[in-house]
């Protein structure tokens, strides 16, 4: 387990900033959601960590270790797609397994690592199965298992619901906090989805056109939003807004609507 830093990353695909001057730092242990429309670069965030996007400026820091410069496979994380990449002609256990023994990692210790993921996820009986055998919500457990075996630093999600139904959505969200949360493993969340983002984090950032809105709470989120567009788009149902005068009156200020 790891803190995770962004200090002052921008990302830039052909002279356009999908993602600007991001400052972030989660703490060791800590449920992050990056939350915000499509479009407004929580994805592209995620993979510059993961080492699937190159940082054009700054510098991402997990522990207290510099990552620009390593590969994928040597930055200690692993990532939850929300096409859940299984391998189609490989079992359960096999798909667990895959990734511990391209490392050259013991038998015994695949073999270990792989029964306690399944045993924490309630695979047990789902061992010798195909993908295709299985329903959205048993592959998505699957895909959480892969990342568990590596027992990483710190676990990356990239909107891993969004293939399934409004109420395996729910089941399943409650079951990756409880996983979280037993584990201790640092987490960064990708959703679009606000509601989801205010049930899981303890803390949220909101972005929009590749800039951080506001980082906080969800309750610090909601009642305190430092601007409109936070105010608009945390919260269900959402804040009402209504427009107004400011005007300068006897020393202090009073805000007025028009009939």
């Amino acid at each position: 387990m790891a803190s995770v830093s962004y200090d002052h990353v921008t990302k830039r695909f052909d002279g356009t900033a999908a993602v600007q001057d991001f400052t972030v730092q989660v703490a060791d242990g800590e449920f992050l959601v990056l939350v915000g429309p499509s479009g407004c670069g929580k994805s592209t965030a995620l993979r510059m960590l993961a080492g699937l996007e190159e940082v054009t400026e700054g510098r991402i820091l997990i522990g207290d270790r510099a990552v620009n410069n390593l590969a994928p496979g040597a930055r200690d994380v692993a990532m939850v797609f929300q096409s859940y990449a299984l391998y189609p002609h490989m079992t359960v256990y096999d798909n667990l397994a895959f990734g511990l023994r391209n490392k050259r990692m013991p038998k015994e210790e695949v073999d270990r690592r792989v029964r306690r993921a399944a045993e924490i996820l309630d695979l047990g009986k789902l061992l010798k199965r195909k993908p295709k055998q299985l329903s959205g919500g048993q592959r998505q457990r699957v895909a959480l298992g892969r990342a568990i075996v590596r027992e990483p630093a710190a676990f990356l999600m990239d909107e891993p619901l969004s293939n399934l139904d409004a109420q395996l959505r729910v089941a399943t969200r409650a079951e990756i906090l409880k996983l979280q949360r037993s584990l201790g493993t640092t987490t960064i969340y990708v959703t679009h989805d606000q509601v989801e983002a205010m049930t899981m984090g303890d803390r949220i950032a909101v972005m929009r056109d590749g800039l951080l809105q506001q980082i906080g709470t969800p309750e610090e989120l909601y009642t305190n939003p430092q601007n409109v567009f936070v105010a608009g788009f945390i919260g269900s149902p959402a804040m009402n807004l209504v427009p107004s005068d400011v005007v300068d009156a006897g020393g202090g200020r009073i805000a007025g609507f028009r009939p």
